[in-house]
C-alpha cells in the first residue's frame, strides 16, 4: 500500500552456544546493564537454551531487557555477602540480577558446607531466579548434594480460592553420582512454567493447551493471554499449594524478602524492584554417609534405569545440552521482534 511503513521481516536464527551467550549479553548491555554482570546473565540464559529449557533462556530477553531499563532491576548492582553465623551466608543482590548474586556466593557456600556438613545462604534483594536446577548442579559438581527454593510473583491461588498468593516458585535438588553427571530435580509448583504462556503470546499464538491456566475470575481458560492475566493451575491440586507454601516460607520468610503476593511482575518494567528471595543449601554427604554415599546411592540409581521407560531425574537435560554443543540454539522471530520493538538493533550480522 503506498504511503505504509515496511516493517522488517524476523525469522527463526540458528546460532552457536558462543554466539547465543554473547547476543543475550548485547541485549542486556544496551538497555542498562554492566558487562560484568550481562556476562554472567547470558551465560545462565544460554545454559537455559541449551538444556531444553526455553521459557528460562532467550525468551526472558525482552522482559530482563525491559526491567533493566526500567531500574526495576539494577543492571549494576554488585552484591555483597557476609557470613552471618558458622554455616549461614547472607547475600543482597542489590535488586539486580539474581545470577551475579549466586555466583558470588556458591563458592563460599561450597567451602562452609565441606567444612561444617551443611550450610545456608540466603540471598534477598533478588529478581527472577531463573533455572533453579543450574545452582544445585554446580554444588553437586563440588561433591555436594544442592538445595534450593525461590519465590516469585504471585500466580498461584490457595487451592480453593481465586486470588493469586503464591508464586510458581520453583524447588530444586542436586546429588553427585559415581562417575557421571549429577542427578537433577527442578520443578515449579505450577503444572507448568508460566514463561510457556509467555512464549505463546510472544510467538502470537491465541491458544494455549486446556488444564494449564485460569482467567481472572478463576475459571479454566485456554486463551493465552487471557492466562497470563489470570493464575496458574498448581501441579497436584492441593499438594501443589501446600508446598508453594513451604517454598514460600523458605524462600521469603527466612530471607525476609518480599512475598509473592506483594511481588510485581517479572514479565514487564512496570512497579518497583521484586526484592524476592532465594534459600540454597548445600550438604556434605561424607560427614554422615563417608566415603560409602556414592556406592550406596549408585544401586538406587541402578535399580530406577533398570526399569523399561525409566530414567534418573535431569537426563533429558544432558541430551539436550549435548545436541546444543553440536547444533546450537534457536533465537525465535518473537523474540528478535519484542526487542527490535524495544529498540535493540542487533549490529553484528
Amino acid at each position: 500500500m503506498e504511503g505504509s511503513i515496511a516493517r522488517p521481516a524476523f525469522h527463526s536464527r540458528s546460532l552457536d552456544l558462543p554466539a547465543a551467550r554473547a547476543y543475550a549479553a548485547r541485549v542486556l548491555e544496551r538497555f542498562g546493564t554492566s558487562p560484568e554482570n550481562a556476562a554472567v546473565t547470558a551465560d545462565a540464559l544460554m545454559r537455559a537454551e541449551a538444556d531444553g529449557l526455553g521459557t528460562h533462556g532467550l525468551t526472558r530477553l525482552p522482559s530482563y531487557g525491559a526491567m533493566a531499563a526500567a531500574g526495576k532491576i539494577d543492571g549494576h548492582a554488585v552484591p555483597k555477602m557476609r557470613r552471618v553465623a558458622p554455616s549461614v551466608l547472607a547475600v543482597d543482590a542489590g535488586n539486580g540480577f539474581a545470577y551475579p548474586a549466586l555466583a558470588l556466593g556458591l563458592p563460599a557456600l561450597a567451602g562452609m558446607a565441606r567444612a561444617s556438613g551443611i550450610a545456608l545462604m540466603a540471598v534477598r534483594r533478588s529478581s527472577h531466579f531463573g533455572v533453579a536446577g543450574q545452582p544445585v548442579e554446580a554444588l553437586a559438581h563440588e561433591g555436594l548434594v544442592g538445595l534450593a527454593f525461590s519465590n516469585a510473583p504471585a500466580a498461584i491461588a490457595p487451592w480453593g480460592g481465586k486470588r493469586p498468593v503464591f508464586g510458581t516458585n520453583p524447588i530444586a535438588f542436586a546429588t553427585p553420582l559415581k562417575g557421571r553427571a549429577p542427578a537433577v530435580v527442578d520443578l515449579s509448583v505450577a503444572k507448568v512454567a508460566r514463561g510457556n504462556i509467555l512464549a505463546a503470546v510472544q510467538r502470537g499464538e491465541a491458544a494455549i493447551p486446556e488444564g494449564w491456566a485460569l482467567d481472572s475470575e478463576g475459571n479454566p481458560t485456554t486463551d493465552a493471554k487471557a492466562g497470563l492475566a489470570g493464575t496458574m493451575v498448581p501441579m497436584g491440586e492441593a499438594k501443589g499449594t501446600a508446598l508453594a507454601f513451604v517454598i514460600e516460607v523458605m524462600a521469603a520468610a527466612l530471607t525476609a524478602s518480599t512475598f509473592a503476593l506483594d511481588a510485581p511482575s517479572f514479565f514487564d518494567g512496570d512497579g518497583p524492584p521484586a526484592a524476592v528471595g532465594h534459600v540454597v543449601i548445600a550438604i556434605n554427604p561424607g560427614a554422615v554417609a563417608g566415603d560409602a554415599y556414592l556406592d550406596h546411592l549408585e544401586r538406587l540409581a541402578l535399580a530406577i534405569e533398570s526399569e523399561p521407560g525409566a530414567r534418573l531425574p535431569g537426563t533429558r537435560r544432558l541430551f539436550n545440552r549435548e545436541r546444543a554443543a553440536r547444533e546450537g540454539v534457536t533465537l525465535s522471530a518473537g523474540v528478535q521482534r519484542a526487542l527490535a520493538q524495544m529498540g535493540f538493533v542487533d549490529t553484528t550480522d
